[in-house]
């Protein structure tokens, strides 16, 4: 690499302590400039977005996670006192909780207990093991993110003890997300079981007026937090969902409120190189030919955000990922995200990277300052630090060397500031990468259908349940249940069901293995 297309193709942004390094890209010599008229319309379209255009036409709503950081530019008065009064009421109950003046029958809240799942969970999470520090962190978080029964067993096991000093904090928009119900009645049970007040130990975030809404209002809870409709879950980072946990971890929500929007007011300048969103956009429009035909894989040197990738995987792949364009057209639009941090990869696989199949780009996290103490010398004038960057720089450079391609990002070092720089950074070169490919950023019509699919599960489930009951003593192969329960086409979702269930000795259901695996019986003996 030369030292002029380096400076050609690097952008610094001191106004964001941000640097955007395209220079291992191989962008031809008149890319950017070329796109200006494609990113005129893009910069309008966000323009629109952030006055509160419908957004969103499927649940007919607006989209302003970009007013979360700025009531100002809210659409309208009510909207504005709203976030302002949340954000006030975020930062004063957490208050109450550190000074003790509310607390659990075990004492002060030292713990805070998460149920949510996606952009409940995810981005929550990578702000709390980004700036969280057990020496200083004002109560300690846990999650639960999933609906494995082990997992939660799993956290609940460290909370042994503990749950009369543990805060709950139950986060669903509509209150009806099965995973986030299942770890509510989880939670519920174990406090039942310790002889604890769940409510007294409860806090919601949710739409007004939503089933857990309702639950809470009845039961007592705690507190109750607003989750609008015109924020999604993988934008909802800033909202009370990550700013009430982070709150009470003990982190400056003042300033990761304040880094999204000094990076929102950078990537709103309508010029592609003043604008890092844009050239982030730009990036992925080139590196992936806009069509996602590479992968992104996340390289954050930095065990801080060894989470970034996994909540990019969400925020990109679920904004990005359509079947469909704008004009009805099928596109299939979508770039994969996966990753995990630096030089950990070195060790996993960047030997893939660097000589076999050439089908991703990489993202290079650089973050400059390494502790925020002095760092001792392991080598004659080399810290460990100086060794992260070293194997950082050689990465990139056997990668280049190899002709595969790459962006670094580089920010000064990891704080609350930092890290809302970065999300809102993402934030916006999502929105403005799918008005270039002419798809909707805002909605999610596959995840709706992994919903619908898995509740038809749930229903043959009860019915194999029910028809082995009725029938003791009778056991049936899968294509004999599927039959006898009205689901003749569905003999393997009955077998998986079954197989289940009798491994779980659901019901007393047991299996019988006479001859080959998939000529298995069940019933109950």
């Amino acid at each position: 690499m030369s030292w002029e297309s380096f400076t050609k193709n690097c952008f610094s942004f001191p106004e964001v302590s941000l640097d955007l390094d395209l220079s291992r890209l191989g962008l031809p010599e008149d890319y950017i400039d070329s796109m200006g008229n494609r990113f005129n319309e893009a910069f309008s379209a966000m323009d629109e977005l952030e006055k509160g255009s419908i957004a969103n036409p499927d649940e007919n709503r607006m989209v302003g996670h970009y007013w979360l950081r700025d009531a100002s530019l809210a659409p309208n008065e009510e909207i504005r006192n709203e976030i302002e009064a949340t954000v006030a009421r975020v930062k004063s109950f957490a208050a109450s909780v550190h000074s003790g003046e509310l607390q659990g029958a075990g004492g002060k809240f030292a713990h805070v207990l998460v149920i949510g799942i996606g952009g409940s969970a995810l981005g929550p999470q990578f702000v709390a093991h980004a700036l969280g520090s057990p020496s200083l962190d004002k109560a300690c978080i846990h999650f639960f993110d999933n609906t494995d029964p082990d997992g939660m067993d799993l956290v609940l096991d460290g909370l042994k003890d503990k749950l009369g000093s543990t805060l709950a904090i139950v986060i669903s928009k509509s209150g009806g997300t099965a995973e986030t119900r299942n770890g509510m009645l989880e939670a519920q049970e174990a406090y039942r079981k310790s002889g604890l007040d769940f409510a007294k130990h409860a806090v919601a975030i949710t739409g007004d007026g939503s089933k857990l809404d309702k639950v809470a209002e009845a039961e007592g809870w705690l507190e109750r937090f607003p989750m609008w409709d015109w924020v999604g879950g993988r934008t909802s980072v800033l909202a009370t969902v990550g700013l009430v946990p982070a709150a009470l971890q003990g982190i400056d929500i003042d300033q990761l409120l304040s880094g999204a929007r000094s990076m929102d007011r950078q990537t709103r300048v309508s010029k592609i190189t003043d604008n890092p969103a844009a050239l982030l956009a730009l990036a992925w429009l080139y590196a992936t030919n806009e069509k996602g035909e590479k992968d992104m894989v996340v390289l954050p040197y930095k065990d801080r955000f060894l989470l970034f990738s996994r909540y990019l995987q969400q925020l990109i792949m679920e904004s990005l990922g359509k079947e469909f364009d704008l004009d009805g057209k099928t596109v299939n639009q979508g770039i994969a995200v996966y990753g995990n941090k630096g030089s950990t990869d070195q060790h996993a696989y960047v030997q893939q990277l660097r000589e076999g199949v050439s089908n991703f780009f990489v993202t290079f996290i650089e973050v400059l300052k390494d502790r925020s103490s002095e760092s001792i010398e392991v080598e004659s004038g080399i810290t460990s630090g100086d060794f992260l960057q070293g194997f950082l720089l050689g990465t990139r450079e056997a990668l280049s060397e190899n002709s595969r391609p790459s962006i670094t990002i580089t920010t000064q070092e990891v704080s609350p500031t930092s890290v809302g720089q970065l999300i809102a950074l993402y934030e916006r070169a999502v929105g403005y990468y799918a008005t270039l490919v002419n798809i909707n950023a805002y909605h999610q019509p596959g995840v709706e259908a992994g919903k619908k699919a898995a509740g038809t599960a749930i229903e043959v489930c009860r019915k194999i349940a029910e028809k082995l009951a009725e029938n003791e003593s009778e056991f049936f192969s899968a294509p004999e249940l599927a039959k006898a329960i009205g689901e003749p086409e569905n003999a393997e979702l009955v077998y998986k069901l079954a197989n289940h269930m009798a491994a779980n000795n659901k019901g007393g259901i047991q299996r019988s293995d006479d001859g080959l695996w998939h000529e298995a019986k069940f019933g109950i003996r």
